[in-house]
């Protein structure tokens, strides 16, 4: 059976103190797991949500973008090293809230783009600092760092699992994993397979389960089956969570390009599609 997550994203853009009954919430619309957003790391509310989490009884994930002034491949030295002091800070909050996974474009700034293909150096700096963030967060805990491969048009610097492992593999720690999202899947990759088996059980730490439009997952062009059954080969035991964003944010729908509603509220995007994807694991006829 698959443990399913949903998204803070779909209630609120910037999660703090009045959010914290989302936990509770999540937990009431029967997913197994929440994944907080986390915007603003200086003023997010650690000690709360932990106290929540550990209250309402639900696994807690977390995803973060990577800001502009603290980057893992921008050429200036101190803007990579403000990247470091960021997801060292995300370490933290991870750990301390009980969080096993800290996901997202978590090796270079979000709409960071030349307008050329990815450099040598650029992956040279990129994997020199996770390896450092990766090194203070096995001394910490279990928490996986979960670099997450994004459409061509949020990043040039991984869009495919194949690359996405690869970056793992140089990092080479043991705690760096791949995470998937199929909205940036049926973007990039030729084949969900494929996707799925090039990172294999080793690799595969975090999934997203978004539709192709971002909308209701379950009504559009993913290959649900197709994809779940890859996740059933490789024996992938993680969460599949739901992310999808409200219209009515401003900095995170500049990142996402989210103009269109495909419900009437991300609550009910998350329910119709958490319905849609229990449906479409039934089909299989897991045991």
């Amino acid at each position: 059976m698959f443990k399913f997550g949903i998204s803070t994203f779909i209630w609120s853009e910037y999660f703090t103190e009045k959010d914290l009954p989302l936990i509770e919430k999540a937990k009431s619309l029967g997913f197994d797991a929440i994944d907080i957003g986390i915007m603003d790391p200086d003023n997010f509310p650690t000690e709360q949500v932990r106290d929540k989490v550990k209250e309402v009884g639900i696994e807690v994930t977390t995803i973060t973008p990577m800001s502009q002034n603290a980057n893992f491949i921008d050429p200036n030295p101190e803007i990579r090293k403000n990247g470091v002091g960021l997801l060292k800070k995300l370490v933290d909050i991870n750990v301390e809230i009980g969080s096993k996974i800290l996901g997202g474009e978590v090796y270079a700034a979000n709409s960071y783009l030349t307008g050329k293909p990815r450099t040598n150096n650029e992956w040279e700096w990129s994997v020199a600092c996770m390896r450092e963030v990766a090194v203070y967060a096995k001394n910490k805990s279990d928490l996986i760092l979960a670099p997450e491969a994004v459409t061509r048009f949020e990043t040039h610097f991984l869009n495919i699992a194949e690359d996405a492992v690869k970056y793992c593999q140089d990092v080479g720690t043991g705690n760096v994993k791949v995470h998937l999202d199929s909205y940036h899947m049926i973007r990039e990759e030729t084949n969900f397979t494929r996707a799925v088996e090039v990172c294999g059980r080793d690799y595969l730490g975090y999934v997203h389960v978004c539709e192709n439009n971002r909308g209701i997952p379950g009504t559009g062009l993913v290959p649900w089956k197709e994809f779940f059954t890859a996740l059933i080969k490789i024996g992938y035991e993680g969460l599949l969570t739901i992310e999808a964003f409200d219209p009515s944010f401003e900095e995170i729908n500049k990142m996402t390009a989210t103009w269109r509603y495909y419900a009437d509220t991300g609550e009910e995007l998350a329910i119709q599609g958490l319905r849609n994807l229990k449906e479409i694991e039934k089909s299989l006829n897991l045991k």
